[in-house]
């Protein structure tokens, strides 16, 4: 896979980072979104950087932590309307006449 590096900035800084071609708008917006929330946590704490990034980077975990268990649930949701669709077509198939 081919990569290409992309000038994003955080905090300020500006960094080059290298990205899986086709990707970069991505990288972007992840870029911003995590840039914006570092101001929103710095205007909301008076912290140092590193306190900054770890504070933020836990809320993100977090965040991605609860996605995964809703995902989760949603396609066990699906899994088992699934399986009862199947058992209710079974059960209908049982009973038309052979042709």
């Amino acid at each position: 896979m081919s990569t290409q590096a992309v000038e994003i900035q955080v905090l300020g800084r500006k960094l080059k980072v290298n990205c899986p071609t086709g990707q970069e708008d991505a990288l972007r917006a992840a870029a911003t979104d995590f840039d914006q929330r570092l101001k929103d946590m710095s205007a909301r704490s008076n912290v140092s950087v590193e306190q900054l990034l770890i504070f933020t980077g836990l809320n993100i975990s977090n965040e991605l932590h609860l996605e995964r268990q809703e995902h989760n649930r949603n396609a066990e949701l699906i899994s088992n309307k699934i399986n009862s669709l199947e058992e209710n077509l079974d059960k209908v198939l049982q009973y038309q006449p052979k042709r």
